[in-house]
This record gives structure tokens, C-alpha cells and sequence, in this order.
């Protein structure tokens, strides 16, 4: 039998799903990054609307959803295509600038498929990191080092509130990374699906910094809508014509039914969000206190999304998947350990509070005496 082509020999199962698939059926959910408050009505309404036809659509998405997503974010029309979530916009604009042999700086820890979607270009993903000390938020120094040791970037990921984290970006940091970005040709990609989950004052957007760069976000998160399947980019146009080429020969186009439910999501945003935060807020209270109650350790809310990047008992940093597998299997209760999002996460695991509110005070219950334990 022939092997698969090299682009994908060394593409290996996210760690996120390694470790979710396997878990006992009985097992609390607080490895997969997914709302689980309803989707909101006005969507569901539309998709019990939809007629006989169901047609494609235009390649590039519907005219209104993209109109929605231009003001949304501040940018022209011809700076915006609409994607089959956000996963695929990072894909579409990668393979479309980024040649084999070059350099993909991506965060550590950051999101697991960075490193996957750069190797399927034929790329070297090169990790820079963030600011451990500052709850791991965004470094530019770092990142600017990063880009000067690596002449031949031709993208950069910054992702803010991160996955896993929760990690922000201060307003400061952008620009010095976009304006670094600029003067070297690099696309800058600021992967901002989880902005929209924030506690208190929320983070800045690119966009709200510079004019150049390009922003992922969808309505997996914010508008608690994973299933749909409907992300988007926005940003400096220039960026854009040859992406949309390669989403139409990937996709076609995203789902027809779902960027009209979607553009209603947008049309109401403010309401839809509100609801969210209202939900997110309320399974945070329940991680924290059962935290405390169970663990006697304090926690802070993060600066957006549903993760808590929680520390791991020293006995656990030399094999740190090992002791996420025995929580899975013993306590029944997933987890994710660090270490899959980058070297710098080997001393921590990430925690999804985006269950239900009763099964995320169960799950902290049934793995708090492994964080204590000798």
C-alpha cells in the first residue's frame, strides 16, 4: 500500500480529541471547547423557516451576512468572506500565502491547529511565547524577537482572549506587532473568536488598534452556535482575493440555512451576547466556588471564553497527559493537558467551565483531590 502524501505523514489526532474520545460515557465534559446554553431563538426560528430550496449561495457568502460582518468590524465590503467556521478561514488564508519552506509564527501555548493548518502548507510552524508572568498574555517583544530570528515568515497568529488561556492582548501590543507585521509584508491573522465572552471590560480587537491585519471570528462561541459552522474574515482587503479562490474549491460555500440564521444573530448581536455573558457568568460563579470548596484554591475569571489554564501538582509536569488520562478514567472527568498547546503549558491543564453549571460543580469535585494528592 502507497503512503498518504508527506503534507500530511506527520498531521497526528488534536490532543483535545485524543483525550475526549476515549472518556467513559459517564465522564463531565470540561475538555471540549463548547457552549452548551441553548442557541439563541431567533436562530432557531430561522432555521425552522427555511423553504424546499436550498440553494448555495454565493461563494463568498450572502451579501447581507457579509454586509453584517464588514460594519461589525470596521472594514469594506471586499474585505470580508464568510467561512465554514473559523477553523476553515484560517486554513483558506493560509494555504493562500504561505509557500513551503516558510515560517508560521504561532503562540505558546496557543490553539492546537495552528501547528496542524501550517504543517498541511508545507511549513515550519515556529512557536513564540507570551507572558507567563502576566497570566500568559500576548509578549510583542517576544513575538518582534520572534519575527527578526525568522526571515522567512510570511504569517504571524496572534489569538486573544487564547485558547487555552483566556489570555487578552493589551491595545499596546497589537499595534507593535501589527505595525512589525506591516513593515516586513507579513500577514497578521488575530484569531478573536472568544472576545465576545469577556468579564467585565472586554479586550481589543485589532481592528480597534490598526487598519491592516485581518480578523477570524464565527458564532461558535460568542453566539453559542458551534454547529452552524458558519465563521468569517474581516480585515485589509488586500489579503483577500486569492482565499476566496481556495474557499470556493474547499467548501463552495458555507451553509446557506446557517449564514441566514447567523445573520440573524448579528442583526440582534447586543442581545444575543448580553444572553451569553449572562450564561457564562453564571457557570463561572459555579467553577470558582466549587473551586474553593473543593480545592481551597482561589480563581480569576479570564479575560474572555470559557477556559481556567489551571495549574498542575509538580508530580504531574513530567507526564502531564498521563495524569489527565487517569482523571478521565478514574474520576471521570476530562481535562486537557497543557502540554499539547505548546511546551510552555506542561505545567498546566485546560479546564472548560462551559458545562452546564451543576456538571462543572461535579467535575471539580470528582478531580480536586488529584490536585492535592502526593
Amino acid at each position: 500500500m502507497r503512503s498518504p502524501a508527506n503534507r500530511v505523514k506527520d498531521i497526528k489526532p488534536s490532543t483535545i480529541r485524543v483525550v475526549s474520545d476515549g472518556a467513559p460515557k459517564d465522564a463531565i465534559p470540561m475538555g471540549l471547547g463548547e457552549p452548551t446554553w441553548d442557541m439563541p431563538d431567533l436562530a432557531r426560528k430561522i432555521l425552522a423557516e427555511q423553504g424546499a430550496s436550498c440553494p448555495y449561495g454565493p461563494n463568498a457568502g450572502l451579501d447581507e451576512l457579509r454586509k453584517a460582518v464588514a460594519a461589525r468590524h470596521r472594514v469594506p465590503f471586499d474585505g470580508t468572506l464568510i467561512t465554514s467556521g473559523s477553523q476553515e478561514a484560517l486554513y483558506s488564508m493560509l494555504q493562500a500565502w504561505v509557500n513551503p519552506g516558510d515560517t508560521v509564527l504561532v503562540p505558546d501555548p496557543g490553539f492546537i491547529a495552528y501547528m496542524s493548518l501550517t504543517k498541511l502548507c508545507e511549513a515550519t510552524p515556529v512557536r513564540y511565547t507570551t507572558r507567563e508572568d502576566d497570566r500568559f498574555r500576548l509578549d510583542a517583544d517576544a513575538l518582534v524577537a520572534a519575527l527578526d530570528a525568522n526571515p522567512k515568515t510570511s504569517a504571524v497568529i496572534v489569538n486573544h482572549p487564547c485558547n487555552p488561556t483566556g489570555a487578552g492582548a493589551a491595545p499596546t501590543d497589537l499595534a507593535k506587532v501589527a505595525r512589525a507585521c506591516e513593515e516586513r509584508d507579513v500577514l497578521l491573522l488575530s484569531d478573536e473568536v472568544y472576545r465576545e465572552l469577556h468579564f467585565g471590560k472586554q479586550s481589543p480587537s485589532l481592528r480597534d488598534v490598526v487598519d491592516s491585519g485581518v480578523v477570524i471570528s464565527s458564532v461558535s462561541k460568542g453566539f453559542a452556535s458551534p454547529g452552524l459552522r458558519v465563521g468569517w474574515l474581516a480585515g485589509d482587503p488586500k489579503w483577500f482575493a486569492p482565499a476566496r479562490v481556495l474557499h470556493s474549491f474547499n467548501v463552495t460555500a458555507a451553509n446557506y440555512p446557517s449564514q441566514r440564521a447567523a445573520l440573524a444573530m448579528l442583526e440582534h448581536a447586543e442581545e444575543v451576547l448580553a444572553a451569553s455573558r449572562k450564561a457564562i457568568a453564571v457557570r463561572f460563579e459555579a467553577f470558582r466556588s466549587a473551586m474553593k470548596e473543593f480545592a481551597g484554591r482561589d480563581v480569576l475569571p479570564p479575560d474572555g471564553g470559557f477556559y481556567h489554564w489551571m495549574p498542575l501538582p509538580e508530580s504531574a509536569w513530567a507526564d502531564p497527559m498521563s495524569f489527565c488520562l487517569k482523571l478521565r478514567d478514574e474520576a471521570k472527568v476530562v481535562i486537557i493537558p497543557g502540554l499539547g498547546f505548546g511546551e510552555h503549558g506542561r505545567r498546566h491543564a485546560r479546564v472548560s467551565f462551559g458545562a452546564s453549571p451543576e456538571q462543572v460543580r461535579e467535575g471539580v469535585r470528582r478531580f480536586a483531590p488529584y490536585l492535592n494528592a502526593r
